[in-house]
């Protein structure tokens, strides 16, 4: 069983590799996917070489997504049709599924949104259809959790150790890393 985490170039650094550091730290199985290149680069140039290819992803062994922002990296992720994949998958096994920035817009088109609370980050509301577009950083409805930004990566990466692992795991790892 294993978290995939997609990055396609373009991608938002922060929103992608803080997830994976903290649900690793939490001790979860995490796999970042490598979407049109097994070494995509990231929106401020910074290049990760992904741990699998998106030819690779075995969606009977998902267990969670997460679909970090940046531009064009949603644009990106969201022609991806391994990514589309993931997603009918993740609807159709009740999976949770989590997205920041501009990512949450991806669940807005697969109509993944409707009638649950969601957050973007701004200019993107009218792209979440069918939610109830709220003001927090971090929202989790329905197991999906939406986040605003690169700003909210860290309360996003804990909320998903919250909800994938536990909330008192959550909080050690705040406690150990000195987040406020």
């Amino acid at each position: 069983t294993v978290i995939y985490v997609f990055l396609a170039d373009g991608f938002e650094e922060v929103e992608a590799l803080t997830p994976v550091d903290l649900l690793r730290r939490a001790g979860l199985a995490v796999q970042t996917v490598g979407v049109g290149s097994h070494a995509p680069c990231g929106a401020h140039g910074i290049r990760v070489t992904a741990d699998i290819a998106e030819a690779e992803v075995l969606l009977p062994e998902m267990t969670a997504m997460v679909l970090p922002g940046g531009m064009p990296g949603t644009v990106n992720l969201e022609k991806s049709p391994v990514v589309q994949a993931a997603l009918s998958f993740a609807r159709d096994n009740r999976l949770p599924v989590a997205a920041i920035c501009a990512a949450p817009s991806i669940l807005g088109h697969a109509g993944m949104l409707d009638g649950r609370r969601a957050v973007c980050f701004p200019g993107f509301e009218s792209e979440l259809r069918g939610a109830a577009v709220g003001s927090e950083s971090v929202v989790t409805d329905g197991g999906i959790t939406t986040a605003r930004g690169a700003g909210a990566a860290m309360a996003f990466a804990l909320e998903l150790v919250a909800q994938l692992r536990s909330p008192e795991e959550a909080e050690n790892i705040r406690r150990s890393i000195q987040c406020p």
